[in-house]
């Protein structure tokens, strides 16, 4: 039965990966710049909820992000590494603050992407891919306009799709 389950959680960790880099792919080939940009709006990040219904969403995603950033984005090495490090910690904030919910939806979870990819991708933005010295002004600004994209994405797709998921057969299959 413990190889079944591990088998069930591998297959549930791929398969959020592929969904996530393709459609961060697709998302970047159809409308060039939402998925990559500083204010961005990955679809894709609606999937962050599903940390809050299985734990196999945060190597999933995490994954996912490396392999979206590294096949589109032409992303640099820091940058795959610092956005799915953004990601890994978002997912596992997530998973700990699920059940922490207002009117049956994890709100406070649901704000994990947009402070971690803030703070995270804002600091990468301001210290490498803005000339001249560090300013904090600036740190905020970018931090903010990356957290505003996640907000966005996750407090409207991102909720729908936990509700259209958080059914007790759904729960019990992923678990």
């Amino acid at each position: 039965m413990k190889t079944k389950k591990q088998v069930l959680w591998l297959t549930q960790a791929a398969v959020i990966a592929a969904l996530y880099a393709a459609l961060t792919v697709l998302q970047g080939v159809i409308v060039p710049g939402t998925a990559s940009m500083a204010v961005q709006f990955r679809v894709s990040e609606a999937m962050t909820l599903l940390c809050c219904i299985t734990p196999a969403a945060i190597p999933g995603l995490t994954l996912g992000c490396f392999l979206a950033n590294f096949l589109f984005m032409d992303a640099l090495p820091l940058d795959m590494l610092l956005g799915s490090l953004a990601t890994l910690l978002a997912g596992l904030a997530m998973y700990l603050l699920r059940n922490i919910q207002w009117k049956k939806l994890p709100l406070l979870a649901a704000l994990m992407p947009a402070i971690f990819n803030g703070v995270i991708i804002g600091l990468e933005i301001e210290i490498f891919f803005i000339d001249g010295p560090f300013h904090f002004t600036s740190f905020l600004v970018q931090g903010g306009l990356v957290a505003l994209g996640e907000l966005v994405v996750c407090f409207t797709l991102g909720l729908l799709l936990y509700k259209a998921l958080d059914r007790p057969q759904i729960r019990d299959f992923l678990q």
